[in-house]
């Protein structure tokens, strides 16, 4: 007959065991995962550290623990315990601090294009969509030296990656990031009122395809941020790619003949209080502008350069925190824009007020207007999701929605109605005198 295994004597006596098999080692290892698994499901696990006591005594008396056994494992409880959890574990050992974080933006899009004088308009947009899903990861080397490295999942490509070393009063980035250009586009994703960006910013940096520019946005080089000892005045510089990084290929491509040049930016602007007089809150001026040799053309071409600026104004915190008013201003000068024989200064403008109704609770509206001097637009260049309606010379756009915040901006909910028109004819564009799109758009946001 066998003898269960639970029968053994509590014995060092090797010929009264199995030679075969030794349960002892594998109940000892079944008992101490049993109480790690608990330490660490727990919510207060220095308190279960103290309260196991009994059971390592039952399992003391069974014979599955011997006294020093015993010991160890209760001082390993109390160790575990009383070192906090490690949430991310830094691969280099001269990493002072990493972490980590991520934004998912789940987007929905119900917009339609009529073009005037036919039937024969472009199926609408109907869609749920992932917008965006980034994952962060956030290193410190020290007080001196940092690093940020987003991708975005949804889009392909990275939203940041680059070092830093930062000073007492200015800060030098190495990698890929955005330039300081426009007051929208620096704006982060998970902190636009109006939940896509405007169709003059779209239009002067998203990429070239022929009307869009592509002057900012991601860039691939070497970038200085400063401000003043008081901290109102502040400015920046850099020397980048003269292409945008579109993808994570064009961000590692070393290049071509026609994009050997390198394009040169800069931006400086004021940051303050306003006075109780003109209802408290905060203001922020700043002027913004790019060379970019060899991006201008119609598409763009070697010889054909692109010069573009920005001026904006950003009030916050007005009438006891509940009123905000932003507004930017952007043009451009392309090189042969139009044609092989003829340049376009396109410019365009956004405004955009927006009302805390409470704290959760707020309403935003903005309008844009964009002149492509001949250059071209498609509605689908301006307004996010909507359907092309044929290439016009001018471009504006009307959004008016509410947001809101269930945790703060980190959980919130937006939702607003969009309009957009195109009009004003253009060499080789359509026939037709305009086309509009209209719609709802939709999303809902969660930082961590």
């Amino acid at each position: 007959m066998n003898t269960p295994f639970t029968q053994f004597p509590n014995t060092t006596n090797a010929a009264r065991a199995p030679r075969c098999f030794s349960y002892r080692p594998f109940l000892r290892g079944l008992a101490v995962a049993a109480l790690l698994c608990g330490v660490f499901l727990a919510s207060s696990p220095i308190v279960l550290a103290k309260d196991s006591g009994a059971l390592i005594e039952l399992l003391v008396r069974k014979g599955i623990l011997t006294s020093q056994e015993a010991e160890e494992v209760r001082a390993d409880l109390l160790r575990e315990a009383a070192e906090p959890p490690a949430l991310a574990t830094a691969g280099s050992s001269l990493t002072t601090r990493l972490r980590v974080s991520g934004r998912l933006q789940a987007q929905f899009a119900s917009i339609g294009t009529d073009i005037a004088g036919t039937s024969a308009d472009p199926a609408a947009t109907n869609h749920f969509f992932a917008r965006r899903l980034y994952l962060t990861a956030r290193a410190d080397l020290g007080p001196s030296w940092n690093s940020n490295l987003t991708y975005d999942f949804a889009g392909g490509l990275f939203d940041a990656a680059w070092v830093q070393y930062k000073g007492r009063a200015f800060s030098v980035d190495l990698g890929l990031r955005k330039v300081n250009l426009g007051l929208e586009e620096r704006t982060s994703s998970g902190s636009l009122l109006a939940i896509e960006r405007s169709g003059v910013t779209r239009y002067f940096v998203e990429e070239n395809n022929g009307r869009r520019l592509g002057a900012g946005s991601y860039r691939v080089g070497v970038f200085v941020d400063g401000k003043s000892p008081s901290g109102k005045f502040f400015y920046g510089a850099a020397i980048t790619n003269p292409e945008r990084a579109v993808n994570s290929g064009a961000a590692a491509s070393a290049g071509n003949g026609s994009r050997n040049q390198f394009a040169l930016w800069a931006n400086a602007g004021f940051s303050g209080r306003l006075g109780e007089a003109l209802g408290g809150g905060s203001i922020v001026l700043g002027a913004g502008a790019g060379y970019l040799p060899d991006q201008g053309g119609r598409p763009t071409g070697t010889g054909n350069d692109l010069a573009v600026y920005t001026v904006y104004a950003d009030l916050r915190g007005l009438a006891g925190g509940r009123l905000g008013l932003a507004a930017e201003l952007l043009g451009a000068d392309v090189e042969r824009g139009v044609s092989a024989t003829r340049d376009a200064q396109p410019w365009g403008y956004w405004v955009q007020p927006s009302l805390k109704l409470s704290e959760p609770f707020e309403l935003v509206a903005r309008y844009s207007a964009l002149d492509s001097d001949g250059r071209g637009v498609s509605l689908s260049d301006g307004v996010r999701s909507a359907p092309g309606g044929g290439t016009h010379d001018k471009l504006r756009e009307l959004f008016f929605g509410g947001n809101w915040y269930l945790r703060g901006n980190d959980l919130k909910l937006q939702l607003g109605y969009v309009y957009g028109e195109s009009r004003g004819a253009v060499a080789g564009g359509s026939s037709a005198g305009k086309a509009k799109s209209q719609g709802v758009r939709s999303q809902l946001q969660l930082n961590f």
